[in-house]
């Protein structure tokens, strides 16, 4: 399966670069093609400018600068996503990029605005990879938005894709065992990709 797998974490040597090649490893051993898209690494401008925005539906002239990303995305059979939750959402980096490049002509179409059509049927599969700062009480009691984002707002993209979610809570305290136990879970379940 090709992957493109979205990275979202500006730290070299935090947790979330040994969690992210424990899980590259997983699809490596299951033989899976990945495209590791590092947004940080990258330097991904997340800004939606005044003009990007001002030509936000215009069809195909949206997509100007975005050539790369879009084309990485819509070769994808499955899709990735690790990030840390801050403020109880995504990073603003990962939020720029669903701003930029998850737009009309190329997530969804809206040449009939009464009936917006999905349009990354080429993804399959969709995972997130999430750690979060506070217990998992205190994102439920927040409605849990980037538990959300993966299992309903990426997933009607793609007209249904199956969606997995791997949260690790309040991992400013987590044991060594436990960030252990959840680096072994990501690694075999995406082995089992």
């Amino acid at each position: 399966m090709k992957v493109l797998y979205i990275y979202c974490h500006p730290l070299p040597e935090s947790f979330h670069a040994a969690l992210r090649e424990q899980a590259l490893a997983g699809m490596r051993e299951a033989g899976h093609t990945v495209d590791l898209m590092d947004l940080y690494a990258e330097n991904f401008d997340p800004v939606l400018t005044t003009e990007g925005r001002r030509h936000y539906h215009e069809t195909p002239s949206n997509r100007e600068g975005l050539e790369e990303p879009i084309e990485r995305l819509q070769q994808a059979e499955a899709l990735v996503v690790q990030f840390p939750t801050w403020c109880f959402g995504p990073p603003a980096m990962l939020k720029g990029f669903f701003d930029r490049v998850l737009m009309p002509g190329v997530a969804f179409d809206i040449s009939d605005p009464t009936n917006v059509r999905p349009m990354l049927t080429n993804i399959r599969k969709i995972v997130g990879i999430v750690t979060y700062g506070r217990p998992r009480y205190m994102a439920l009691y927040m409605a849990d938005p980037p538990r959300k984002i993966i299992r309903r707002y990426l997933k009607w993209f793609t007209k249904g894709a199956r969606t997995e979610y791997y949260a690790l809570y309040h991992l400013n305290v987590a044991s060594d065992n436990a960030r252990k136990r959840f680096l072994s879970r990501v690694r075999t379940s995406m082995a089992a990709l």
